[in-house]
């Protein structure tokens, strides 16, 4: 049977951990490891993170999580309705950043794309952006068992 959940917050940077510990307390059930479990909440704290600083800029504005159980793995859609993505091709580049000024890396896209199974982004210019992600849990267990012996 799918789960399902719905969040929407605030886009402030104080929010970021709640997203974050609310995903990873919504994948409880499918019994990931620590290590699977540290991957999606990096990934959506970098995805939460990419709305405040870039979609938004420090203005008011909604971060909406999705969330979906499907046997062994989540799929999360995190979305704004903020500035969209001037260039998504230079964007998912690793090391670009719009944010040259301050401490940014940019390397939040390929942060995501690293941890998660599956990734997706989707912007429009004006009107915000969509981040798909799924983790599928345990595709590694039988290869550890199998190594261990």
């Amino acid at each position: 049977m799918k789960n399902t959940m719905k969040l929407e917050i605030a886009a402030l940077s104080e929010n970021e951990p709640f997203a974050r510990n609310t995903v990873a307390a919504f994948c409880l059930g499918l019994n990931p490891t620590l290590e699977e479990l540290s991957d999606v909440k990096t990934a959506v704290s970098e995805a939460v993170t990419n709305c405040i600083v870039h979609a938004y800029r420090g203005q008011a504005g909604v971060i909406v999580i999705e969330c979906e159980t499907e046997g062994d793995a989540v799929h999360i859609l995190i979305s704004d309705k903020g500035r969209g993505i001037d260039d998504l091709s230079k964007a998912l580049e690793p090391f670009y950043t719009t944010s040259e000024g301050e401490e940014r890396s940019g390397m939040g896209f390929t942060i995501m794309q690293t941890f998660m199974s599956d990734f997706e982004v989707r912007s429009v210019k004006g009107g915000g952006t969509s981040v798909r992600m799924s983790k599928y849990f345990g595709r590694n267990k039988s290869s550890e068992v199998a190594n261990a012996e």
